[in-house]
């Protein structure tokens, strides 16, 4: 299962990193204890045929706030380095199958440029991790002999040219520390004057990092990245138990592209706002009929029901319910849509995408990747485990450090042909509701997330999780907000439910987990008319909101008119 909540570099030659004037003594020393290494293990029995050393080094700035205080100030500086090894062969290593955590092993190097100890930390890692990978290669080769044969006999690691960059020597962001303390007080204080938003947050995270590469290959580089995340986050509880949360989240390079402090103060309000409605707003029954999803909502739906499945792992394996593997140049979509993930495009229509990269987390140039052509499945999203027909990677290894890579989205771009204005949109809607004869139909207007199940074992099913939900009249009623419904179904069904789209994609930022952990991403669709969508009720909690209003609003029953239906 998979829970989805939702840096640039320039190519200059490695002898420039030892000519600079200040040689980056940590990459020079990771070069050499690399090679003293390699040279060694290479000649041992099993044989290690490719090592990598990563780091990731990072600085960050947390300030969280809650009711006009600060709860988090603090600032961390952190070496994690990761030792890859592959030991055998690239077409049998210690990694096949459901051996990929042997590959890997992680720990902390000294924050200071001493070459002498960052070298013995990188030999003792490499030392545990020879131990790891032969011991766990001499189990796949004994599984290999007396298990049945695969279905896939594609190698275990691809051969790819390596690469070496350095990452650009401009300043890198900064962030004052004062300024954004107050900004958070007064931010968070927005959410004292609602008594019915029972717990709030406003968390900044800023962060500059410096990831490291070299490998046995040839790779070395060297790439850095800023990154500043801002969440203002308020839950409320309905009368019933029911738990319920607004989530607003902004990313950008540096703390003063993010919006202005009025923009956010208007987000507090929004949320606010959102909440008092939800907690008034009647609990939707399970229904399947016409629907139309938002963009935003539209580009967490592909991310959840087809992004996953296009991941290239997921094509082999016994274990893996593979989808869409025997269905290369078959329609897989209605013909109208295309699906491609592109980490090299930096913004759509002025939104910086969060999925953006130069180099893969296994040293691969971020590409392109068209999956789906006119609703022909083309191509998957690989990194450098092969899959029969697919033998090398696309640049979409991807992973958090600590964790092996395997193939990730970055940025999904969905694409129509056939279109309507957006404002043509519900009257689409409308038609389909009587064309059918439902009694209303549902609008997506925003969804936080979900999460897709893939294994074989599993159901292959998905479940969306909106937050704001209207019912829409057929007769001209004003739509009316509901709460409590979740999205489900199976994607082979859902996808070639779409029979409409707008003309405006519309981007969804966020944060996605799975087997290499959490990586930044990035979704963009238009609006989607479906013919019909299932959605089923959400389990709810049986606590009730508090017996006392907050201070200072002895006066306010918390109720506030819980039970009257919201409308617009």
């Amino acid at each position: 299962m998979f829970i989805c909540l939702f840096v640039a570099a320039c190519a200059i030659p490695l002898a420039a990193l030892h000519s600079a004037p200040r040689p980056d003594v940590l990459l020079d020393t990771m070069q050499r204890e690399l090679h003293r290494a390699i040279g060694s293990l290479e000649k041992s029995d099993p044989a290690t045929y490719y090592l990598s050393y990563s780091v990731a080094d990072a600085t960050s700035v947390t300030i969280a706030g809650t009711a006009g205080s600060l709860i988090v100030s603090s600032e961390g500086h952190r070496r994690q380095a990761d030792v890859i090894m592959r030991v055998g062969s690239a077409a049998l290593d210690n990694t096949h199958s459901q051996n990929r955590p042997s590959g890997i092993v992680s720990g902390s190097l000294p924050l200071s440029d001493d070459s002498d100890s960052i070298a013995r930390v990188l030999w003792q890692l490499t030392d545990r991790e020879y131990e790891q990978a032969s011991s766990t290669f001499l189990k796949v080769k004994t599984n290999q002999a007396v298990q049945s044969a695969e279905e896939d006999k594609s190698p275990d690691f691809s051969l790819e040219a390596p690469q070496t960059h350095a990452g650009e020597s401009r300043p890198q962001p900064s962030l004052d520390r004062k300024t954004w303390e107050d900004r958070i007080r007064r931010l968070s204080a927005g959410f004292l004057k609602y008594p019915n938003v029972y717990s709030s947050t406003v968390y900044l995270r800023f962060s500059t990092d410096r990831s490291y590469l070299a490998t046995s290959e040839g790779t070395a580089l060297v790439q850095p990245a800023a990154i500043s995340r801002l969440v203002i986050e308020g839950e409320t509880r309905a009368d019933d138990g029911m738990e319920l949360m607004r989530v607003e989240t902004f990313q950008a390079a540096s703390p003063d592209q993010l919006p202005s402090e009025a923009d956010l103060h208007g987000k507090v309000e929004k949320i606010a706002a959102d909440l008092k409605a939800l907690r008034a707003a009647p609990v939707a029954e399970p229904y399947a009929g016409p629907a139309l999803l938002s963009g935003r909502a539209a580009a967490v739906f592909f991310h959840e029901v087809l992004g996953h499945r296009l991941e290239g792992h997921r094509q082999r394996g016994d274990t893996e319910g593979q989808t869409f593997t025997k269905k290369v140049n078959q329609l897989v979509l209605p013909p109208f849509l295309s699906v491609t993930d592109d980490p090299t495009l930096k913004e759509l229509g002025g939104i910086k995408l969060a999925g953006t990269y130069d180099f893969d987390d296994e040293g691969v140039p971020a590409a392109k990747v068209n999956a789906v052509e006119n609703g022909v499945l083309k191509n998957f999203l690989m990194s450098r485990a092969p899959i029969t027909d697919f033998s090398h990677s696309n640049g979409h290894g991807r992973r958090q450090p600590g964790l092996m890579p395997v193939g990730r989205q970055g940025n999904l771009i969905v694409t129509s042909t056939n279109t309507v204005k957006d404002s043509e949109l519900k009257q689409k809607f409308v038609d389909e509701i009587k064309k059918q004869g439902k009694p209303y139909g549902l609008y997506f207007e925003d969804i936080q997330g979900g999460f897709t199940l893939t294994a074989r074992a599993s159901p292959q099913a998905f479940q969306v999780i909106p937050v704001m939900v209207w019912r829409v009249y057929p007769d001209g009623r004003p739509d009316e907000l509901v709460r409590g419904v979740d999205i489900v179904g199976t994607p082979l069904l859902s996808l070639n439910n779409i029979i409409l789209t707008g003309d405006t994609e519309q981007v969804f930022n966020g944060v996605c987990g799975a087997e290499s952990g959490q990586v930044p991403v990035a979704a963009a669709a238009p609006a989607m008319l479906f013919s019909e969508i299932e959605v089923q009720k959400r389990a709810k909690g049986t606590q009730r909101p508090p017996l006392l209003p907050p201070p200072g609003f002895d006066e306010i029953a918390t109720s506030d008119n819980a039970n009257k239906p919201v409308a617009r």
